[in-house]
């Protein structure tokens, strides 16, 4: 069995059982309980699962706004980032463009402009919103989250990484020095895998999430290429990103 489908095949389980053992499922997959406990660091540093003494369960759910709330909040700073954005897309360009209320702006402000591309994602309605126009739109597989209107999992992984394309666009929940973060469970393995098959990556994260932490690390700021902001960072958030390189761009 591949480290994909083993991985996948632990999910499920956590679908089926509250929680499982290193030793059960390593006697199961015919490995080691080592290559068990690989898979459940992996699988926990997607925020897929939470591990527990000698075994995981499904991860917890703390409250954070859905998708909805997030889109009413800060209408204007997100609008503003989203549009600039969508103007560092070129003509004929591939994308990847993840959930999340910023990237929807920018894929309005994408359709609006009428920019030909190829986008890939696992959000409905970023592929709803240039479904219609100058852009060819591929919707990833996997888990679908009612409250993201998004797909994630082991099937959007999967998917993602069979294409290399010009630039990925993804959001965040928080920024800070040691790089973006997220707090919907397993955005931030696909923002990671977005990020890896992307010559180059832009983060769009509006001020309010400044000098914040998430649930899961995504990466650090050296894998980012741009951010687009609707206020400049200061004190150790600016720092940092000037000594990794990242083209901070104001919008």
């Amino acid at each position: 069995m591949k480290k994909s489908e083993r991985r996948a095949q632990i999910l499920l389980e956590l679908k089926l059982h509250p929680h499982v053992r290193i030793s059960e499922l390593a006697e199961r997959f015919g490995v080691s309980t080592e290559t068990i406990r690989r898979d459940f660091d992996a699988l926990s540093d997607d925020g897929l699962i939470s591990r527990a003494h000698g075994g995981a369960s499904a991860p917890s759910h703390g409250h954070y706004p859905s998708l909805d709330e997030r889109a009413n909040a800060r209408i204007e700073q997100r609008e503003g980032i989203g549009r600039r954005a969508a103007q560092l897309v070129q003509p004929g360009e591939t994308l990847m463009i993840d959930s999340g209320s910023t990237t929807i702006q920018c894929a309005r402000a994408l359709a609006y402009l009428g920019t030909p591309c190829t986008v890939l994602t696992n959000s409905l309605p970023v592929a709803m919103t240039l479904g219609h126009g100058a852009a060819q739109v591929i919707l990833c597989p996997g888990e679908y989250l009612p409250a993201e209107s998004a797909v994630v999992g082991a099937d959007t992984l999967e998917f993602l990484g069979r294409f290399s394309v010009d630039r990925c666009m993804i959001g965040a929940s928080a920024l800070s020095a040691e790089g973006p973060s997220e707090t919907v469970q397993g955005f931030a393995a696909v923002k990671r895998q977005m990020i890896r098959r992307s010559a180059k990556a832009t983060l769009l994260v509006d001020s309010e999430k400044f000098a914040k932490r998430g649930l899961v690390h995504v990466g650090a700021l050296s894998k980012l290429d741009t951010v687009v902001v609707d206020r400049a960072p200061t004190g150790g958030l600016h720092d940092a990103l000037s000594d990794a390189h990242v083209t901070v761009i104001v919008a």
